[in-house]
């Protein structure tokens, strides 16, 4: 019988043994008091719903419930033998840990409600035996030595960091609060496990730049991707879910300035595996969705660890009143200050918590430290992209780009007049003018400008400025949009703007009325029109007859034309040309259009028989004489030896030289040269590019 009061690990047991039933006394802990069983390991759940696998999950899930339902019900003494020395039991905890399905995985969703009841059962059962494996007082007469509790757990690996940050994942959902108090009651146990927290930080780092390596992606195949980002969504999901649950570990992860390099690999591996989840090609457009939904739950969880980190190392020792107050004002404001340069990392975490509540918070706990030097700086380049003039959507915090870069301000007038009466509280000596320029400078920042000429640090252009002046800036009236617009329609019949009125017969909606189509059909007058057109075309006038009674009008044809054009006077046009007048003349006759004609084909006939013979006359006789091959083959060689006389590599190349040890001469070094640089286009170099030129000749069959 154990004795009362004794903590577990200093009693001692007196039990019979042997067939005799000898007794002997033992201490409690002691590898002979546990009891022969063994646990099985765990399996996941099957993919599939085929009832030979479903039988046999149940079956070894059933194994498991009543092994851990038994162990359970043991007494305070014989359930730590057990755990302690029966490694059969660690085996089935840890393959648990291991193979239990995630959120995200696909057999976190049961096909069968029999399967979805026995996972349940099996994930209470080793919750239930881990959380009485890390509690080391169950009641006044059972429980153990806080300082030896620490080292069985620790020494018998009961319990490590994966251990824990698996724990973390599994069972956070809806066990926070006992989670929280199973892994703070084992670190203040046994704070060997800060030290090793220490090196997994390290771990985790490594894991980081591993991932950043592989960020090319110099992956050749899609496994290779799908395996980083698998990698990439457990790691997160660890350690956000461990970090949420335990945040006492946020100082380890912050001594090894976890947050700024969280912030860089966000910045620069994100963008390059969602372009390479989208650009990649898989047989399973399932697999790809997979993979994004994977890649997005990463990029929250890396948001949330950074919110965790900074909310527990800074915001919270600022609203508990805790020392040194503004070495951590400053030192939020220094991380704000570094996730300037990394954009994307910035804006996802502002989506999904407002630096504006930050900042919010700050201003409410400690209003003193607002008008400060460094924290208006700060302010500043937080809330301003200088080099893009474009502002950070920072909640509802509304920063205007009027300033420096001259970017259009949307600020109201009830608001600038709100912000210069804020400002002649302060200062009431101070010109509007001057006021105005000076919040036109500082982006429209009451503040910032309080605080510039109270440290007499204002802009060299505005200390040039009367600090008196009342009169405000005139602002430049815009022309009318109207006296500067510019369309091809301007001034036409139907422009509005620049005529009073405007005939409204020729405007109407639809159809015009009064209008039907046959009668569109029927009107010819545009034929008649254009058969006057032409009929002034019939009557061809060589000669003029002038009469004597014209005379005059020929003295008019004589005068002087100012705007005459002598430029070819002098040039003899058409002098020079080989056909006489009478070709000039005959080359193409007059021909009556076909639609004046009277007499029709027939005269057209005869028009085109006279311009066949006259073709017939003139047609040069050709030699239809065929002429000697043997004539054909040499002028073609002479013209092919030309041509490789002309390239540079028709003559023949002297290559042999002389014996060897007796030199060579210059000749000879260059026709090997040339020899090596253009051997490809000869022998079997080019035979693919010859078999295509036969081919494409016709002379062999494709």
């Amino acid at each position: 019988m154990a004795c009362a009061m004794i903590p577990l690990d200093e009693q001692q047991v007196t039990e019979a043994t042997g067939p005799l039933g000898k007794e002997r006394t033992l201490p409690a802990l002691h590898p002979d008091r546990k009891e022969e069983r063994c646990f099985v390991t765990y399996k996941p759940p099957p993919e599939d719903s085929s009832p030979a696998q479903v039988e046999e999950y149940l079956e070894h899930g059933k194994f498991i419930t009543e092994d851990l339902d038994w162990l359970l019900a043991l007494r305070h003494d014989k359930f730590w033998c057990q755990v302690v020395f029966d490694e059969s039991l660690q085996k089935c905890l840890d393959s648990y840990l291991r193979h239990s399905p995630r959120g995200l995985d696909p057999s976190s969703l049961p096909s069968s409600p029999a399967v979805a009841d026995m996972q349940r059962c099996i994930h209470r059962a080793v919750f239930m035996t881990f959380l009485r494996m890390a509690t080391h007082k169950e009641s006044k007469e059972s429980f153990i030595t806080p300082t030896v509790f620490g080292e069985i757990i620790y020494n018998n690996f009961l319990f490590d960091i994966p251990k824990i940050l698996d724990l973390c994942v599994l069972f956070g959902k809806g066990n926070a609060q006992l989670l929280h108090k199973m892994i703070e009651n084992i670190f203040t146990q046994q704070p060997c496990y800060y030290g090793d927290l220490d090196e997994a930080v390290l771990s985790v780092l490594q894991v980081l730049d591993t991932i950043l390596a592989k960020c090319g992606l110099q992956c050749e195949g899609a496994t290779d991707l799908v395996d980083l980002v698998l990698y990439l969504c457990d790691t997160c999901t660890t350690i956000q879910a461990f970090l949420d649950i335990f945040p006492a570990a946020c100082s380890t992860f912050h001594c090894h300035s976890f947050l700024n390099r969280l912030a860089s690999f966000y910045e620069v591996a994100v963008p390059d595996i969602e372009k390479a989840v989208r650009k990649r090609n898989f047989d399973d457009d399932s697999l790809q969705e997979d993979l994004w939904r994977r890649v997005c739950h990463a990029r929250r969880r890396m948001v949330e660890m950074a919110h965790l980190l900074l909310q527990h190392t800074c915001l919270q020792p600022i609203l508990e009143g805790s020392e040194n107050i503004q070495t951590f004002v400053e030192e939020l404001l220094q991380h704000f200050t570094t996730f300037l340069p990394e954009k994307r990392f910035l804006l996802d975490y502002d989506e999904q918590f407002p630096i504006a509540d930050d900042i919010s918070l700050l201003q409410q706990a400690f209003p003193l430290l607002y008008p400060s030097s460094t924290w208006s700086h700060t302010l500043r380049h937080m809330f301003l992209n200088e080099s893009t003039s474009q502002p950070l959507s920072l909640g509802n915090i509304h920063i205007p780009l009027i300033g420096r870069n001259g970017a259009a301000c949307t600020i109201s007038a009830g608001e600038l007049e709100s912000l210069l009466t804020h400002i002649r509280d302060l200062l009431p000596d101070l010109g509007e003018g001057f006021l105005l320029a000076c919040l036109h400078q500082y982006n429209y920042s009451s503040e910032l400008v309080i605080n510039y000429i109270l440290e007499d640090r204002l802009h060299p252009d505005l200390d040039k400025l009367d600090r008196l002046s009342r009169a405000a800036p005139v602002k430049e009236e815009l022309p009318p949009v109207l006296s500067t617009r510019s369309n091809v329609f301007d001034d036409d019949e139907f422009d509005v703007f620049n005529r009073d009125q405007v005939d409204m017969t020729r405007v109407w909606k639809g159809r015009r009325k009064g209008e039907s189509v046959r009668d569109l059909l029927n009107d010819k007058q545009h034929i008649a029109e254009q058969k006057e057109r032409y009929l002034t075309y019939e009557t061809v006038v060589d000669e003029v007859i002038v009469t004597p009674s014209e005379s005059g009008a020929i003295d008019n044809l004589n005068d002087y034309d100012d705007e005459y054009d002598d430029t070819y006077d002098i040039n003899q046009v058409g002098a020079n040309d080989l056909d006489g007048d009478s070709n000039l003349l005959n080359r193409r006759p007059f021909t009556i259009p076909q639609v004046l004609r009277q007499g029709g084909r027939p005269q057209m006939q005869e028009e085109n028989i006279e311009e066949e013979e006259d073709e017939k006359e003139d047609a040069v006789k050709r030699d239809q004489f065929v002429q000697d091959p043997a004539l054909l083959r040499e002028r073609a060689e002479a013209r092919r030896a030309t041509m490789q006389h002309r390239k540079g590599y028709g003559d023949t190349l002297n290559v042999v030289g002389k014996p060897k040890g007796q030199g060579q001469s210059t000749e000879t070094l260059l026709d090997r040269r040339k020899k090596e640089a253009h051997k490809s286009r000869g022998a079997n170099h080019n035979r693919r590019a010859m078999s295509d030129r036969k081919r494409n000749k016709g002379m062999i069959p494709s």
